[in-house]
């Protein structure tokens, strides 16, 4: 028996939550005196799980998973819950895996829950903690069903690490060749740029930018915080940054260390999708904009003139401190 995480990886290597992931799991199988074991699919280097209290690494190679596949995938990870005996799954909150966490739930027959921001409250009976309403309220969440399959917020439980003797295993699942009845012409990314989903820091900014010409600075201000850029729902409708930008509720979930929001409002829709961050800066010249009512700090100017200032600032930090 054994708890069970799916270590995302992207281009051959481990994504960030693939460590906190096995942080959290790492705790919990202390709690019910089991080990942990991770999933990795196309994975070139895995040994960095150790670190992080992993005591099984079962490593699947095959060229046909080499661009996501709901279905597929579901499959791979159902086997290797059986195969493990695991009495619990943990996936993150990544876009994909939001795909994929329902449909493992419902091939392992397991209750599911999602938006889980801490260890469980109690493993007899098995409960857990949830962000619920936007992020606006917690919810105690029961899980009665044998197998448990947790969605764990993304910067929820942080990266511990917690070393362990780590043992590799070649894992060969069965996958039917009908899982593949959608087929990927081509994935387009962004290359030589942090993305939102791997990002600790994301600087946003909206139509107070007035126009897709004014972005180099919030790329200058992102560059030196080894930030990623996003936008509000308005900049990407009007074309002036692509959709993948978009974060909110309509757009991309985020839940970063820091999120800086330079000219943009505060629509209901963008605090719900981006309140789940530790800490929110907004610049906006209006003093009334709903933004500062959940920022943790606020500057009330031009972000024209506030932005270039703070980006002087930080490199001379950056000089003094290098």
């Amino acid at each position: 028996m054994s708890i069970l995480i799916y270590a995302e990886s992207a281009e051959g290597k481990l994504k960030k939550v693939a460590f906190e992931l096995a942080s959290y799991a790492k705790k919990i199988a202390e709690t019910l005196g089991t080990t942990v074991t991770a999933l990795t699919i196309n994975a070139s280097d895995t040994s960095e799980l150790a670190k992080y209290g992993v005591d099984k690494v079962l490593q699947v190679n095959q060229d046909k998973l080499s661009s996501f596949n709901a279905k597929a995938y579901t499959d791979v990870i159902q086997q290797a819950a059986e195969k493990e005996n695991a009495p619990v799954v943990v996936l993150s909150s990544t876009t994909d895996s939001l795909y994929l966490s329902p449909l493992v739930a419902v091939a392992l027959e397991a209750g599911y829950a999602s938006n889980v921001v801490g260890l469980p409250v109690s493993t007899a009976p098995f409960q857990v903690k949830r962000n619920a309403f936007s992020n606006k309220a917690f919810q105690i969440t029961e899980i009665t069903t044998a197998v448990k399959v947790i969605g764990l917020a993304k910067n929820s439980y942080g990266v511990f690490e917690n070393p362990a003797s780590t043992t590799q295993e070649d894992f060969n699942p069965t996958i039917d060749a009908t899982d593949f009845g959608i087929k990927v012409v081509s994935v387009e990314k962004v290359s030589g740029k942090v993305s939102i989903a791997d990002a600790d820091i994301v600087v946003s900014a909206g139509r107070g930018l007035k126009g897709p010409e004014n972005w180099g600075m919030i790329e200058e201000l992102a560059t030196v915080l080894g930030a990623a850029t996003a936008c509000s729902k308005p900049v990407s409708d009007l074309g002036w940054r692509p959709h993948g930008e978009h974060v909110g509720q309509t757009g991309k979930p985020v839940a970063t260390n820091l999120y800086i929001a330079i000219g943009i409002s505060g629509a209901i829709q963008h605090i719900a999708g981006i309140n789940s961050s530790k800490i929110k800066v907004v610049i906006n010249t209006d003093p009334e904009a709903p933004f500062f009512k959940v920022a943790d700090y606020g500057i009330v100017g031009d972000a024209f003139e506030v932005v270039p200032q703070l980006i002087e600032k930080l490199k001379a930090f950056k000089a003094q401190h290098a």
